[in-house]
Protein backbone atom coordinates (compact mmCIF):
# COMPACT_ATOMS: atom_id res chain seq x y z
CA UNK A 1 0.00 0.00 0.00
CA UNK A 2 2.73 2.44 0.97
CA UNK A 3 4.69 1.51 -2.14
CA UNK A 4 1.71 2.30 -4.32
CA UNK A 5 1.29 5.67 -2.63
CA UNK A 6 4.97 6.47 -3.12
CA UNK A 7 4.77 5.48 -6.75
CA UNK A 8 1.78 7.76 -7.34
CA UNK A 9 3.48 10.62 -5.48
CA UNK A 10 6.65 10.22 -7.53
CA UNK A 11 4.60 10.24 -10.71
CA UNK A 12 2.91 13.49 -9.67
CA UNK A 13 6.25 15.10 -8.81
CA UNK A 14 7.83 14.00 -12.09
CA UNK A 15 4.82 15.30 -14.01
CA UNK A 16 5.00 18.63 -12.23
CA UNK A 17 8.69 18.90 -12.92
CA UNK A 18 8.12 18.16 -16.59
CA UNK A 19 5.41 20.83 -16.74
CA UNK A 20 7.74 23.40 -15.22
CA UNK A 21 10.45 22.42 -17.66
CA UNK A 22 8.01 22.71 -20.55
CA UNK A 23 6.87 26.17 -19.43
CA UNK A 24 10.47 27.27 -19.01
CA UNK A 25 11.19 26.19 -22.56
CA UNK A 26 8.45 28.47 -23.98
CA UNK A 27 10.14 31.68 -25.18
CA UNK A 28 8.92 34.82 -23.44
CA UNK A 29 8.87 37.85 -25.74
CA UNK A 30 10.45 40.82 -23.99
CA UNK A 31 8.55 44.11 -24.00
CA UNK A 32 10.35 47.02 -25.65
CA UNK A 33 9.55 50.49 -24.32
CA UNK A 34 10.34 53.50 -26.47
CA UNK A 35 10.14 57.03 -25.08
CA UNK A 36 8.69 59.62 -27.46
CA UNK A 37 9.68 63.19 -26.67
CA UNK A 38 7.15 65.93 -27.46
CA UNK A 39 7.56 69.60 -26.56
CA UNK A 40 3.88 70.36 -27.10
CA UNK A 41 1.34 70.27 -24.24
CA UNK A 42 -0.96 67.28 -23.81
CA UNK A 43 -3.89 69.37 -25.04
CA UNK A 44 -2.32 69.75 -28.50
CA UNK A 45 -3.70 67.57 -31.28
CA UNK A 46 -0.18 66.49 -32.28
CA UNK A 47 0.25 64.92 -28.84
CA UNK A 48 -3.19 63.32 -29.09
CA UNK A 49 -2.12 61.84 -32.43
CA UNK A 50 1.07 60.49 -30.89
CA UNK A 51 -0.85 58.93 -28.02
CA UNK A 52 -3.27 57.24 -30.38
CA UNK A 53 -0.37 55.99 -32.48
CA UNK A 54 1.21 54.57 -29.33
CA UNK A 55 -2.00 52.77 -28.38
CA UNK A 56 -2.39 51.24 -31.82
CA UNK A 57 1.25 50.19 -32.04
CA UNK A 58 0.91 48.38 -28.75
CA UNK A 59 -2.15 46.55 -30.07
CA UNK A 60 -0.56 45.80 -33.44
CA UNK A 61 2.53 44.31 -31.80
CA UNK A 62 0.55 42.39 -29.18
CA UNK A 63 2.09 44.49 -26.45
CA UNK A 64 5.65 43.78 -27.52
CA UNK A 65 6.39 47.46 -28.37
CA UNK A 66 5.18 50.16 -26.00
CA UNK A 67 5.60 53.83 -26.91
CA UNK A 68 5.60 56.16 -23.90
CA UNK A 69 4.65 59.68 -25.01
CA UNK A 70 6.40 62.34 -22.91
CA UNK A 71 4.61 65.64 -23.59
CA UNK A 72 5.20 69.22 -22.53
CA UNK A 73 8.97 69.07 -22.94
CA UNK A 74 9.23 66.75 -19.95
CA UNK A 75 12.26 65.00 -21.47
CA UNK A 76 14.19 68.26 -21.19
CA UNK A 77 14.57 69.00 -24.90
CA UNK A 78 13.44 72.16 -26.67
CA UNK A 79 11.90 72.07 -30.14
CA UNK A 80 15.12 72.71 -32.10
CA UNK A 81 16.86 69.96 -30.06
CA UNK A 82 14.48 67.14 -30.96
CA UNK A 83 16.17 65.92 -34.15
CA UNK A 84 19.64 65.76 -32.66
CA UNK A 85 18.30 64.16 -29.48
CA UNK A 86 16.96 61.24 -31.52
CA UNK A 87 20.05 61.20 -33.74
CA UNK A 88 22.38 60.89 -30.77
CA UNK A 89 20.25 58.32 -28.97
CA UNK A 90 19.31 60.61 -26.09
CA UNK A 91 15.70 59.56 -26.66
CA UNK A 92 14.32 56.75 -28.81
CA UNK A 93 11.61 58.74 -30.60
CA UNK A 94 10.35 62.31 -30.98
CA UNK A 95 7.56 64.39 -32.45
CA UNK A 96 9.63 66.96 -34.33
CA UNK A 97 8.71 70.37 -35.73
CA UNK A 98 10.46 69.99 -39.09
CA UNK A 99 11.10 73.65 -39.83
CA UNK A 100 12.84 74.11 -36.49
CA UNK A 101 15.61 71.79 -37.68
CA UNK A 102 17.07 74.22 -40.25
CA UNK A 103 20.14 74.59 -38.04
CA UNK A 104 20.94 70.95 -38.80
CA UNK A 105 20.13 71.27 -42.51
CA UNK A 106 18.55 74.35 -44.15
CA UNK A 107 16.60 72.09 -46.52
CA UNK A 108 14.31 71.29 -43.60
CA UNK A 109 12.86 74.75 -44.23
CA UNK A 110 11.59 73.98 -47.72
CA UNK A 111 8.01 73.64 -46.53
CA UNK A 112 8.01 77.13 -45.06
CA UNK A 113 8.70 79.11 -48.22
CA UNK A 114 6.24 82.03 -47.95
CA UNK A 115 3.04 82.06 -49.97
CA UNK A 116 4.13 79.05 -52.06
CA UNK A 117 1.31 76.77 -50.87
CA UNK A 118 -2.18 78.21 -50.52
CA UNK A 119 -4.18 75.37 -48.95
CA UNK A 120 -3.89 71.99 -47.25
CA UNK A 121 -4.94 70.31 -50.49
CA UNK A 122 -2.00 71.97 -52.23
CA UNK A 123 0.20 71.03 -49.30
CA UNK A 124 -0.65 67.37 -49.83
CA UNK A 125 0.59 67.69 -53.42
CA UNK A 126 3.70 69.49 -52.23
CA UNK A 127 4.45 66.66 -49.83
CA UNK A 128 4.72 64.38 -52.83
CA UNK A 129 7.90 66.30 -53.61
CA UNK A 130 9.22 67.13 -50.12
CA UNK A 131 8.52 63.85 -48.29
CA UNK A 132 11.33 61.94 -50.05
CA UNK A 133 13.68 64.79 -49.15
CA UNK A 134 12.66 64.62 -45.49
CA UNK A 135 13.14 60.84 -45.53
CA UNK A 136 16.67 61.25 -46.82
CA UNK A 137 17.53 63.98 -44.32
CA UNK A 138 16.15 61.87 -41.47
CA UNK A 139 18.25 58.88 -42.52
CA UNK A 140 21.36 61.09 -42.61
CA UNK A 141 20.55 61.95 -39.00
CA UNK A 142 20.23 58.32 -37.89
CA UNK A 143 16.46 58.12 -37.80
CA UNK A 144 13.43 56.91 -39.68
CA UNK A 145 10.23 58.87 -40.28
CA UNK A 146 7.11 57.01 -39.23
CA UNK A 147 4.51 59.65 -40.11
CA UNK A 148 4.22 63.34 -40.98
CA UNK A 149 1.33 65.65 -40.06
CA UNK A 150 0.98 69.34 -40.97
CA UNK A 151 0.03 72.10 -38.61
CA UNK A 152 -3.20 73.79 -39.66
CA UNK A 153 -3.32 77.06 -41.58
CA UNK A 154 -1.15 79.84 -40.20
CA UNK A 155 -2.37 83.05 -38.61
CA UNK A 156 -0.96 86.30 -37.30
CA UNK A 157 -2.09 87.24 -33.78
CA UNK A 158 -1.87 90.91 -32.85
CA UNK A 159 -3.32 93.64 -30.63
CA UNK A 160 -3.41 96.04 -33.57
CA UNK A 161 -6.29 96.36 -36.02
CA UNK A 162 -4.38 97.11 -39.21
CA UNK A 163 -5.70 98.53 -42.46
CA UNK A 164 -2.32 99.34 -43.96
CA UNK A 165 1.02 97.55 -44.00
CA UNK A 166 2.58 100.47 -42.12
CA UNK A 167 0.31 99.72 -39.15
CA UNK A 168 2.41 96.57 -38.55
CA UNK A 169 5.75 98.32 -38.50
CA UNK A 170 8.11 97.31 -35.71
CA UNK A 171 5.75 95.02 -33.77
CA UNK A 172 7.81 92.23 -32.14
CA UNK A 173 6.27 88.98 -33.38
CA UNK A 174 7.31 85.49 -32.39
CA UNK A 175 7.96 82.81 -35.02
CA UNK A 176 8.79 79.18 -34.32
CA UNK A 177 11.50 79.04 -36.99
CA UNK A 178 13.75 81.19 -39.16
CA UNK A 179 11.43 81.06 -42.18
CA UNK A 180 8.51 82.47 -40.22
CA UNK A 181 10.69 85.11 -38.61
CA UNK A 182 11.96 86.16 -42.04
CA UNK A 183 8.38 86.43 -43.37
CA UNK A 184 7.06 88.63 -40.57
CA UNK A 185 10.21 90.76 -40.71
CA UNK A 186 9.76 91.24 -44.46
CA UNK A 187 6.26 92.49 -43.79
CA UNK A 188 7.70 95.20 -41.54
CA UNK A 189 7.37 93.57 -38.14
CA UNK A 190 10.26 92.62 -35.88
CA UNK A 191 10.47 88.83 -36.07
CA UNK A 192 11.71 86.97 -32.99
CA UNK A 193 12.69 83.27 -33.16
CA UNK A 194 11.53 81.60 -29.98
CA UNK A 195 10.75 78.04 -28.81
CA UNK A 196 7.21 77.39 -27.59
CA UNK A 197 8.32 76.95 -24.00
CA UNK A 198 9.51 80.58 -23.83
CA UNK A 199 6.52 82.16 -25.57
CA UNK A 200 3.97 82.67 -22.79
CA UNK A 201 6.42 84.41 -20.42
CA UNK A 202 7.53 86.60 -23.35
CA UNK A 203 3.92 87.59 -24.09
CA UNK A 204 3.29 88.28 -20.42
CA UNK A 205 6.37 90.50 -20.16
CA UNK A 206 5.76 92.29 -23.46
CA UNK A 207 8.98 91.01 -25.00
CA UNK A 208 6.83 89.94 -27.92
CA UNK A 209 3.45 91.49 -28.79
CA UNK A 210 2.35 89.19 -31.57
CA UNK A 211 2.64 85.60 -32.70
CA UNK A 212 2.65 83.86 -36.09
CA UNK A 213 1.38 80.32 -35.66
CA UNK A 214 -1.58 77.97 -36.08
CA UNK A 215 -5.01 78.17 -34.48
CA UNK A 216 -4.46 75.07 -32.36
CA UNK A 217 -1.38 76.66 -30.84
CA UNK A 218 -3.43 79.79 -30.23
CA UNK A 219 -5.78 77.78 -28.04
CA UNK A 220 -2.89 75.99 -26.32
CA UNK A 221 -1.37 79.34 -25.41
CA UNK A 222 -4.69 80.99 -24.46
CA UNK A 223 -3.78 83.87 -26.75
CA UNK A 224 -6.97 85.73 -25.81
CA UNK A 225 -5.22 86.63 -22.57
CA UNK A 226 -2.65 88.65 -24.53
CA UNK A 227 -4.04 89.59 -27.96
CA UNK A 228 -7.32 90.62 -29.58
CA UNK A 229 -7.06 89.99 -33.34
CA UNK A 230 -6.56 86.95 -35.56
CA UNK A 231 -5.33 87.56 -39.12
CA UNK A 232 -5.77 84.54 -41.48
CA UNK A 233 -2.59 85.25 -43.43
CA UNK A 234 -1.80 81.61 -44.31
CA UNK A 235 1.69 82.90 -44.99
CA UNK A 236 3.56 79.62 -44.65
CA UNK A 237 3.17 75.95 -43.74
CA UNK A 238 4.91 73.57 -41.41
CA UNK A 239 4.66 69.95 -40.37
CA UNK A 240 5.72 67.65 -37.59
CA UNK A 241 7.34 64.28 -38.14
CA UNK A 242 7.44 61.41 -35.69
CA UNK A 243 10.76 59.61 -36.00
CA UNK A 244 12.58 56.71 -34.38
CA UNK A 245 16.31 56.28 -33.87
CA UNK A 246 17.64 53.84 -36.49
CA UNK A 247 19.80 51.93 -34.00
CA UNK A 248 16.70 51.33 -31.89
CA UNK A 249 14.59 50.54 -34.96
CA UNK A 250 17.06 47.87 -36.05
CA UNK A 251 16.73 46.06 -32.72
CA UNK A 252 13.04 45.39 -33.45
CA UNK A 253 11.98 42.24 -35.25
CA UNK A 254 10.89 42.46 -38.87
CA UNK A 255 7.34 41.60 -37.75
CA UNK A 256 7.34 44.47 -35.24
CA UNK A 257 8.73 46.90 -37.81
CA UNK A 258 6.07 45.90 -40.34
CA UNK A 259 3.29 46.31 -37.78
CA UNK A 260 4.53 49.78 -36.82
CA UNK A 261 4.93 50.92 -40.43
CA UNK A 262 1.47 49.68 -41.38
CA UNK A 263 -0.05 51.41 -38.35
CA UNK A 264 1.65 54.69 -39.23
CA UNK A 265 0.57 54.50 -42.88
CA UNK A 266 -3.03 53.80 -41.89
CA UNK A 267 -3.25 56.59 -39.32
CA UNK A 268 -1.43 59.39 -41.16
CA UNK A 269 -4.40 60.38 -43.40
CA UNK A 270 -6.63 60.44 -40.32
CA UNK A 271 -4.14 62.67 -38.53
CA UNK A 272 -4.30 65.12 -41.45
CA UNK A 273 -8.07 65.27 -40.98
CA UNK A 274 -7.54 65.93 -37.27
CA UNK A 275 -5.39 68.91 -38.25
CA UNK A 276 -8.11 70.31 -40.53
CA UNK A 277 -10.81 69.84 -37.90
CA UNK A 278 -8.60 71.28 -35.19
CA UNK A 279 -8.17 74.49 -37.17
CA UNK A 280 -11.91 75.12 -37.39
CA UNK A 281 -12.58 74.20 -33.77
CA UNK A 282 -9.70 76.31 -32.48
CA UNK A 283 -10.76 79.45 -34.35
CA UNK A 284 -14.24 79.06 -32.86
CA UNK A 285 -12.79 78.55 -29.37
CA UNK A 286 -10.74 81.74 -29.61
CA UNK A 287 -13.67 83.70 -31.02
CA UNK A 288 -15.78 82.46 -28.11
CA UNK A 289 -13.15 83.92 -25.80
CA UNK A 290 -13.56 87.34 -27.42
CA UNK A 291 -10.91 87.36 -30.12
CA UNK A 292 -11.84 88.78 -33.54
CA UNK A 293 -11.01 87.14 -36.85
CA UNK A 294 -9.99 89.99 -39.14
CA UNK A 295 -11.05 90.09 -42.77
CA UNK A 296 -7.76 91.27 -44.23
CA UNK A 297 -8.24 94.13 -46.73
CA UNK A 298 -7.12 93.13 -50.23
CA UNK A 299 -4.64 96.00 -50.34
CA UNK A 300 -3.06 94.87 -47.08
CA UNK A 301 -2.86 91.22 -48.18
CA UNK A 302 -1.32 92.25 -51.50
CA UNK A 303 1.29 94.31 -49.67
CA UNK A 304 2.08 91.38 -47.36
CA UNK A 305 2.60 89.04 -50.31
CA UNK A 306 4.61 91.56 -52.29
CA UNK A 307 7.02 92.16 -49.42
CA UNK A 308 7.44 88.46 -48.72
CA UNK A 309 7.85 87.25 -52.31
CA UNK A 310 11.60 88.01 -52.54
CA UNK A 311 12.09 85.44 -49.77
CA UNK A 312 11.13 82.67 -52.20
CA UNK A 313 14.05 83.57 -54.47
CA UNK A 314 16.33 84.16 -51.49
CA UNK A 315 15.57 80.70 -50.07
CA UNK A 316 16.33 78.92 -53.33
CA UNK A 317 19.55 80.92 -53.72
CA UNK A 318 20.60 80.10 -50.16
CA UNK A 319 19.49 76.46 -50.40
CA UNK A 320 20.09 75.38 -54.02
CA UNK A 321 18.81 71.86 -53.34
CA UNK A 322 15.36 73.38 -52.91
CA UNK A 323 15.20 74.67 -56.50
CA UNK A 324 14.16 71.42 -58.23
CA UNK A 325 11.58 70.72 -55.53
CA UNK A 326 9.94 74.14 -55.86
CA UNK A 327 10.08 74.09 -59.65
CA UNK A 328 8.54 70.62 -59.87
CA UNK A 329 5.73 71.63 -57.52
CA UNK A 330 4.96 74.84 -59.41
CA UNK A 331 4.90 72.92 -62.69
CA UNK A 332 2.42 70.44 -61.22
CA UNK A 333 0.04 73.08 -59.78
Amino acid sequence: MLCAIHQRLNAVLVGAAMSVATLSAVPVMAQTTLNLSDVLPESNFMVANAMRFAEEVKAATNGEVVIAVKAGGSMGFKGPDQLTAVRDGLVEMADINISQQVGVDPLFGVEGIPFLVSSMDELKKYHGFVRPVYEELAAKNNQKILYVVPSPAQYLYLNVLADDIEDLKGIPVRGADKNTVDVVTAMGMAGVAMPWGELIPALASGRVKGVATSATSGVDGKFWEFMDYIYPTNHTWGSNMVTVNLDVWNTLTSEQQKAIEETAARLEPEFWDVSRDGDVASIKAMADQGMTVVEIPETLRAAMVERAMPLQADFVTRVPAAAPIVEAFKAAK
